[in-house]
């Protein structure tokens, strides 16, 4: 899968002429939420924009009452959303989606929420159920800064997770690199490859593709690796957590591999976007490292795998 670079994803833009069009104290509230949220100023600019000409438009539903779809405030929240969402932007003890101070933010903290900014086409959809809605507010967005820019939209595979870790053994870095094939593909409960994984039977299918054998299981897997004490994991170690189907502290339900420090590989669950991806290990639910390389019998098989003949 080609990576994408989300480096920059939250990088703010310097504003260019057209800019000016935008009241002051918008423009404002569209820097600070842009900056606290880490979403580029303009893309709120260009929702604002779009819904409301900055809380300027006379329609019904912008500065009181609703519109026909039940929107409010010059960010055009529903109002089970904004209840949701809403944020005290101002500091004033009361959230009022009327009020750009507070309207403003709610968005930063939506569109943050639904992906923005590594994938910032998806969250504009998911506010605004139109692609050409998302089209319109990314050409405000690019006039606001003079035409140069591009939002990020990531397919789950991100550069910065694509470096197979250069201090790991020349077999732990194949194990991780065939981990790291499958992201794209689906999670399915109880699949075991190759057009879908589950947690465990993914982590199973990446040492098997060295020659080694680990259980099928995440119950099975968490006795069979020799104990590691926190902060000492290493690459191609496995991580369990308590959470997932008949877990519990001593026999944690999901699992994923170490490939950095506080990075997994994971199939996460089939909701998950993407279902499998990389993603942090150090979480509260996180209950303990194993490292099956350590285990006595796959000492001895990896010791005959290299003994062969190639």
């Amino acid at each position: 899968a080609n990576c994408v670079d989300t480096s920059q994803a939250g990088a703010q833009p310097a504003e260019a002429s057209d800019a000016r069009a935008i009241p002051a104290n918008y423009l404002e509230l569209y820097k600070k939420a842009g900056k606290d949220y880490g979403i580029p100023w303009n893309v709120l600019a260009g929702v604002g924009k779009v819904e409301t000409n900055h809380g300027t438009s006379r329609l019904p539903g912008v500065s009181s009452g609703e519109n026909y779809a039940g929107a409010g405030g010059p960010m055009q929240f529903l109002e089970p959303t904004f209840r949701s969402f809403g944020v005290d932007g101002n500091g004033d003890g009361n959230k009022d989606r009327y009020n750009p101070e507070d309207a403003i933010p709610s968005a930063a903290r939506y569109l943050k929420h639904n992906g923005a900014p590594e994938r910032m086409r998806t969250a504009l959809f998911m506010y605004n159920h139109s692609w050409d809605y998302v089209n319109l507010v990314l050409d405000w967005s690019r006039k606001y800064v003079g035409g140069d820019f591009t939002v990020v939209q990531s397919n789950g595979v991100d550069c910065e997770d694509n470096q197979i870790p250069a201090n790991a053994s020349e077999l732990v870095q194949r194990i991780i690199a065939f981990a790291m094939a499958q992201r794209g593909k689906r999670y399915i409960f109880g699949a075991n490859g190759p057009d879908a994984w589950d947690c465990s039977s993914l982590l199973q299918g990446a040492y098997r593709s060295v020659g080694l054998s680990i259980p099928r299981t995440t119950f099975e897997q968490f006795p069979f690796g020799v104990k590691i004490q926190k902060g000492q994991e290493q690459p191609g170690d496995l991580v369990f957590f308590n959470s997932g189907p008949g877990t519990g502290p001593g026999r944690p339900g999901h699992v994923g591999m170490v490939i950095g420090k506080n990075k997994m590989i994971v199939a996460s669950c089939s909701t998950c976007s993407p279902n499998i991806g990389v993603k942090p290990y150090e979480r509260a639910d996180w209950v303990g490292t194993t490292r099956p390389l350590a285990k006595p019998e796959l000492k001895r098989r990896v010791a005959e795998l290299a003994a062969q003949p190639p």
